[in-house]
């Protein structure tokens, strides 16, 4: 079952832009010795937005290879053309994902109907697991818990990552009382609350840089400890949100090279963290006890 601590892990680049697999493979193997659950290659935080489709599979693939089953792997496979995202979705199945994660169609905003039948086309035409995948604040595009629950019945259709960030939709989506979905917050401010009022885990952007103490707050709102999770979470609620002073995920890259796990890439348009948020994003670090 894909639950618990689930990292957005970022895409590793050299100074050019270009992928760095090596420093991608030490991250996986770091993550899994830290008790990561689960791990999203080339979601948003994964710069899915400028990898061309061969770096985009070359990247599922390698994390599925290092992962070799240890943890699920979930390919970030969404595209705001259903024919894209249906391609996307079957290369990522190819590549050995366990699941696949589609973002909901940015730029264009469908209706309800063009987000249902977006889904389920893509659910008709790949045979792979499927998590539905909201973040309104980026796509312009919000899924509505009526729209879920059209789809949850869908075989492969087996959860939704909400990424709202309010607790209003948490409640209306617990409400639906789904049988066999699975529930993840996208919103790392408001997950430890979200697992504690019956969510299954946290796809995350903290993760990249305190995955242990992300698993042991995950573990611990699953168990249903409400102090240790909040205790937990205290530590890491300014990475929560000091890790989005610039978009994501400028903060998580500087914040991972600072540790000396990845080199200085980044891709245009986005560009290094601003030297004025350094202090912010190291007090965000130390608190958590990642630097």
């Amino acid at each position: 079952m894909i639950r618990g601590s689930i990292v957005a892990i970022v895409t590793p680049m050299a100074e050019d832009g270009s992928v760095d697999f090596p420093a991608l493979e030490r991250l996986v193997e770091w993550h899994i010795a830290e008790g990561t659950d689960g791990i999203v290659a080339v979601g948003t935080t994964g710069e899915s937005a400028t990898l061309d489709v061969e770096e985009h599979i070359a990247v599922i693939r390698c994390v599925v290879e290092v992962a070799r089953q240890r943890v699920p792997v979930i390919a970030g496979t969404g595209a705001n053309s259903t024919a894209e995202a249906i391609e996307l979705t079957g290369e990522g199945k190819n590549a050995g994902a366990d699941a696949c994660l589609l973002v909901t169609p940015y730029y264009n905003k469908p209706p309800q109907e063009g987000l249902y039948r977006h889904y389920k086309a893509i659910a008709e035409a790949v045979d792979v697991p499927i998590i539905l995948y909201n973040v309104p604040g980026r796509t312009g595009c919000d899924l509505l818990p009526a729209t879920v629950k059209r789809l949850a019945p869908i075989d492969n259709i087996i959860g939704l990552k909400e990424a709202k960030g309010e607790l209003g939709r948490v409640k209306e989506l617990l409400e639906l009382k789904l049988a066999d979905f699975t529930l993840l917050s996208g919103d790392d401010a408001t997950a430890c609350e979200s697992i504690l009022m019956g969510f299954q885990g946290d796809i995350s952007v903290t993760a990249n840089v305190a995955p242990r103490l992300m698993h042991q707050m995950c573990a611990a709102a699953l168990a249903g400890d409400r102090v240790a999770a909040e205790a937990a979470d205290t530590r890491l609620r300014l990475l929560h949100k000091n890790l989005f002073v610039e978009p994501n995920p400028i903060p998580a890259k500087w914040a991972l090279q600072a540790m000396n796990r990845i080199g200085a890439g980044i891709r245009l348009p986005l560009v290094p963290l601003d030297p004025s948020h350094y202090t912010t994003v190291r007090e965000a670090l130390r608190a958590a006890g990642a630097l």
